[in-house]
Order: C-alpha cells, then sequence, then structure tokens
C-alpha cells in the first residue's frame, strides 16, 4: 500500500475468535479517522464430530451472521461511498468449501449479501486435534515457524489421516477471512497473504512458496493450498453490491488480525506493542533487512511474523490471554450453579474485575497457562502461594490478571525489550481495552510508559493498510 494515496473511505473487517468487528475510516484534514465503528459477538462455537473435545470448530454461517449484523448497524449512507474494504481475522485455523458452491447471494434489509452454502466449520487456531505425537510423525517443514497444533497444513494432514473422506468434499481451503475475500470477489482459487500462510506451516517466508515437493511426496492434497500474494496487495472487487456498499469496490488480501492490531498503533520503531484479546502477543518490529533463521528452534517462546512491506515482527505469541479470564469466569458461573444460584457471567465479570480493584495486591501466584504454549505444550497452569488471607474473589483475580501478563514477560523479558531500545508500550486487544486491572498489571511490570489503543483495533489497521 505504501506511496498509493489514502482512499476517501475504507471499511476495515476483522473476523476474530469471539467477535467480528467492522471499522469506517474517512479522509480528513488530519489523515483517516474513524467514522464509525460495530461489534458484534459470534457465539459461533460448535462441538467436533471427528476430534471430540480435542477440536474447537466455529459454524462458518454464524460468523458470516455476525458479520452481516455489524455492517447493517454502520451508517448506511458512508457505506454507499465505500471504496476499498481491508479485512483481517485469525491466523492459523482453516476453513474448506467448494469453489463452485462456497456461498449464495440473497437480499436482506440493506441490499445483497452473501450465505455460506458448502462449506466446512472452521478449525480454528485453538484447536488441539494435533498432539505432540502426530505432530512428530509429520515431514519436516522448510520454514522458520515450528509446527504446531491448530496450524492449518497439520490440520489438513489429521483429516488425511483421520478421516480423508472429509477432504474429499472440498477444493479449497483458506483463513475464514480468505474465504470472505474469495466470496466478495469471486476468487475461483482463494488467493492468501503472506502473513496467513506463514501462519498455516510448511511456507517458507524467504522465497515465498509452499514446501510442495515435501507436502507432494507424502501424499499431502497440495491442491488444497492457496496463491500466495504480498500483504497489501489488491485482489480483485465485489462482484455484488454488499448492503450498500458499491459493486466494483477494490478488496484487499486478507490480512492476518495481529499485524492489523500492531499496523494500527505502531509509528516508532522503538514501540512495543502489547496486545491482549483472546490470546495474548507481546511484539517488537526487527530492524531493516532482518530475516528470520533457516529453520526454527522449538523451544524458542519467540517466533518471527511476516508484517508489511518484508519487514518482520518478533512475537511472544501466548495462547493464554482473554481466554484465561474466561475460562475462570465461567467456572465461577458453574459453581454458583452447582449451588442452586444463577449469576449471569456478564455480571460475574463486573465483580470479580470490581473486587480486583479493591485488592491492590495479591501473594498469589497464578501462572496461567491453562491452554499449554506453542513452545512447551506440555506445561498446563499452576497455583502456588496460596496463603488463608488471599483467598477471596478479587486476591485470585488480581493475580490471575498479573500471571498473564507475567507469563508474556517470561517469553519476552523487560530486559530484553531495553537491549532492543524499546521505549513505549502500545496496549491494544479487547481484554486489555475492557479491564482496568489488566492495565494496572501492565503498567506495575513495564518500566516504559503505557498507551492504550481502541477495541477494533485490527479492523482499523485493515482499513489503514488499504
Amino acid at each position: 500500500a505504501a506511496g498509493r494515496p489514502a482512499p476517501a473511505c475504507v471499511l476495515g473487517i476483522d473476523l476474530g475468535t469471539t467477535s467480528v468487528k467492522a471499522a469506517l475510516l474517512v479522509g480528513a484534514e488530519q489523515g483517516q479517522v474513524v467514522a464509525g465503528s460495530c461489534s458484534r459477538e459470534t457465539q459461533a462455537h460448535a462441538s467436533s464430530l471427528e476430534a471430540g473435545l480435542q477440536g474447537m470448530e466455529q459454524n462458518v454461517q454464524r460468523i458470516i451472521r455476525a458479520l452481516n449484523e455489524c455492517l447493517a448497524a454502520l451508517p448506511q449512507q458512508q457505506l454507499q461511498k465505500v471504496s476499498h474494504v481491508g479485512i483481517s481475522g485469525q491466523m492459523h485455523g482453516i476453513v474448506f468449501w467448494k469453489k463452485d458452491k462456497g456461498c449464495k447471494w440473497t437480499e436482506c434489509g440493506t441490499g445483497p449479501t452473501f450465505e455460506p452454502e458448502e462449506v466446512s466449520h472452521l478449525i480454528t487456531w485453538q484447536d488441539s486435534r494435533c498432539s505432540p505425537t502426530f505432530l512428530s510423525s509429520l515431514p519436516l517443514p522448510q520454514s522458520h515457524v515450528s509446527l504446531a497444533t491448530g496450524f492449518g497444513c497439520a490440520t489438513i494432514y489429521w483429516y488425511l489421516k483421520k478421516s480423508p473422506d472429509f477432504l474429499k468434499s472440498y477444493d479449497a481451503a483458506g483463513t475464514i477471512h480468505d474465504y470472505v475475500v474469495a466470496m466478495l470477489c469471486d476468487l475461483k482459487k482463494p488467493l492468501m497473504s503472506v502473513q496467513n500462510a506463514a501462519s498455516w506451516g510448511y511456507f517458507n517466508s524467504r522465497s515465498k512458496s509452499w514446501n510442495t515437493d515435501i507436502l507432494k511426496k507424502s501424499g499431502f492434497p497440495v491442491h488444497l493450498l492457496p496463491e500466495v500474494g504480498d500483504p497489501g496487495s489488491i485482489v480483485g472487487s465485489t462482484i455484488c453490491a454488499w448492503h450498500g456498499i458499491p459493486k466494483g469496490a477494490k478488496v484487499g488480501i486478507a490480512l492476518g488480525d495481529f499485524q492489523c492490531s500492531v499496523y494500527s498503533c505502531l509509528t516508532e520503531r522503538t514501540d512495543a506493542v502489547l496486545n491482549i484479546s483472546t490470546s495474548a502477543q507481546l511484539t517488537v518490529q526487527m530492524p531493516l533487512g532482518f530475516q528470520p533463521p533457516e529453520t526454527p528452534d522449538p523451544s524458542s517462546a519467540i517466533t518471527y511474523f511476516p508484517y508489511f512491506n518484508g519487514d518482520y515482527l518478533a512475537v511472544a505469541a501466548s495462547l493464554n490471554g482473554g481466554n484465561v479470564l474466561a475460562t475462570f469466569v465461567d467456572m465461577v458461573s458453574r459453581w454458583t450453579e452447582e449451588l442452586g444460584l444463577q449469576v449471569q457471567e456478564s455480571a460475574i465479570y463486573t465483580k470479580i474485575i470490581k473486587a480486583a480493584l479493591d485488592q491492590n495486591n495479591s501473594k498469589l501466584s497464578i501462572h496461567p497457562t491453562i491452554f499449554g504454549e506453542r513452545h512447551m505444550p506440555e506445561q498446563l497452569a499452576s497455583v502456588t502461594n496460596i496463603a488463608v488471607s488471599d483467598l477471596s474473589l478479587g486476591h485470585v483475580t488480581r493475580a490471575l490478571c498479573r500471571g498473564i501478563v507475567e507469563n508474556l514477560c517470561s517469553m519476552l523479558p523487560v530486559q530484553r525489550l531495553m537491549e532492543m531500545g524499546v521505549r513505549r508500550v502500545l496496549g491494544s486487544g479487547s481484554a486489555l481495552a475492557r479491564n482496568e486491572v489488566l492495565r494496572q498489571e501492565v503498567e506495575r511490570i513495564f518500566p516504559f510508559p503505557v498507551v492504550y489503543g481502541k477495541d477494533v483495533d485490527a479492523a482499523v489497521g485493515a482499513a489503514m493498510v488499504m
């Protein structure tokens, strides 16, 4: 996108793990400003027939319904001026569809829209069907990224070995946001950005190509792999007016939600970005010209993510963020239910945060890795230093919030940030935006000034790239 004049009105969309967000950016004297934004929870969790409890799947119809609700809530007169659409979403995950029957276009209150047709569930980045034993049985990738469960290519291998008939039903695959781009532009073959391709595994970021030779030798269905393009490129135009957005609006290649969150706020190479939404990441932009090592260190907590214009981000990508707090709230809710009481989960959130704000400190030490970590999948959560004085909801919530931030800092230590020249931390993501206790712990742990962004950072970033 570098060097292009900024378009007058851009729609940015982020298809997240728990919600869909949309933001309208319009040109103003001081640059682009957010003219409207909207967020809708997807409530798309679906059970997995093949993978059982190890599976983590989402219903694509529900995700698209949330997207339609989001767009219907934005100002129609602004949508009619949209010339470009930028889309980001959760990386690593995979959805399969039939090229000629991926969706059908129908009329709704705000104009034409599409509905998923012959489309699988989305198998998300949180999916844990690929055990360490299963992953070790797969060919070694030629990539700077270690293969992990929840990665698109690992999931395809799982179906190939455990349920091969499933793959015969489909002839296209991509991330959920690649799917939306393909439907909007009627792409005959999905086109995926380098950012998303690297997140699937078996992709060489230097040559910008899939490990097709390695994959073919093991019988992998390489026809399912999308074409790959550069982040920031235009892949096509909307084939229909869509919720009032004109037919022919330019659509950008689908981008990683994390890279877009960073793009929405990162202005200086001396900034570190801390993002806590469903998962959590701490990142620093690498110096110009940096290239990741040819082979990954599987025990390293740092991954190098392709960014924009050939740059890379050094990322501590934790699987444990807002989802840890959500699990804690769910546990409290179940306990109260077992005691014969009914409390709304939203009320529990409000009460535990208020209780934690009243407890400035907690001797409790919570290592919150209930979902493991990619570099240490076997290490789960633990609670230590338990004293009678620190058993209130406030003490536990405070310790849990601190543990989430400390876990990230154990992956990319403050000392290392200082050595890399970091002078400021930019906070983004929905969990950080909504939880004052988390923000307090961030400010307690980092010795740098902390500046916070908005809840719709990834959607804004996707629009800014256009």
